[in-house]
């Protein structure tokens, strides 16, 4: 009986040292021993980088990710330790991906906003678990196809609403003033030059030049400036270019002004474009192909 004791607490000694952030010691004795250490330490090549950069670990902290590793690989079998395990991991991505990505297609880049991780949490371990929710799964995708422009909308007119204000009465003034014509759908142009040439189908290839500019004259975009005309479709553009082009003599230069619905209303595109911007683009259609 004492013999059984003393052997019993070597082997919890052994497991329990197994499941520290101790570094296992390696006993080399034949062949099989070295590749299977080199094995081992070969797989740790890009390693740290992946646990930094990807699954956001401080290595400050290094000891308590080795102490999860050591429990991990020497769980076995064992069902109820690798649910578990399964579950740290799940949870990690939650936490580190999901939500991340999920609060950006929200709220864009405002950090400061983020959706409920208690009520995500409700709805995902429902889930998981198959019990009766408040909604169905299939429910849940339609209202999340409803309820996320919604929300979104909402979120960019309060973040954006005075600049969008602004592109309004920008594009107000802009109806009133001498020489502009309309093209519908809250559209105007005005010619700098008129050709001679051909008007495109809205599915001709055309070449054209142009530059946009917001209201405040900041430029986003221009041709001109990489010294290359731009070539495309004219149905492979916002609405506001394809109703102008498909009225555009070649040889043709117009200034047009674009509201943001028939540009591109609400979307994030970048710090020199921000959502509900109207648009002004000098186009010179050069040609059809």
């Amino acid at each position: 009986m004492k013999k059984f004791s003393i052997l019993a607490a070597i082997v919890v000694a052994a497991i329990m040292g197994s499941c520290t952030n101790s570094t296992p010691k390696a006993n080399l004795k034949n062949d099989v021993d070295s590749l299977s250490y080199a094995f081992g330490l070969a797989q740790t090549r890009g390693l740290k980088e992946y646990l930094t950069q990807r699954m956001d670990v401080d290595t400050a902290y290094i000891d308590e990710f080795i102490k999860g590793l050591n429990e991990s690989v020497n769980a076995g079998d064992n069902k109820k330790k690798t649910a578990y395990y399964a579950g740290l991991q799940i949870g990690q991505q939650i936490s580190q991906q999901m939500i991340k990505g999920i609060n950006y297609e929200v709220f864009g880049d405002d950090s400061t906003q983020t959706i409920s991780l208690n009520n995500f949490m409700a709805g995902f371990v429902t889930g998981t678990k198959g019990e009766d929710g408040l909604m169905s799964i299939d429910e849940a995708a339609a209202n999340i196809e409803t309820m996320l422009k919604t929300v979104k909308s909402r979120v960019m007119s309060e973040k954006y609403g005075d600049w969008k204000k602004q592109c309004e009465d920008y594009m107000a003034e802009i109806a009133k003033k001498e020489g502009i014509q309309e093209l519908g759908d809250g559209i105007y142009y005005e010619v700098i030059t008129e050709g001679k040439g051909d008007i495109p189908a809205d599915t001709s290839r055309v070449t054209v030049n142009y530059e946009g500019k917001l209201l405040n004259d900041t430029i986003f975009d221009s041709s001109y400036q990489r010294n290359e005309p731009a070539k495309f479709r004219c149905n492979q553009v916002i609405p506001g270019w394809t109703k102008a082009l498909t009225k555009m003599p070649v040889g043709s230069t117009w200034n047009v002004y674009i509201p943001q619905e028939q540009a591109y209303g609400e979307q994030e595109r970048g710090a020199k474009l921000p959502p509900y911007s109207c648009l002004i683009f000098k186009i010179e259609l050069l040609g059809i192909e």
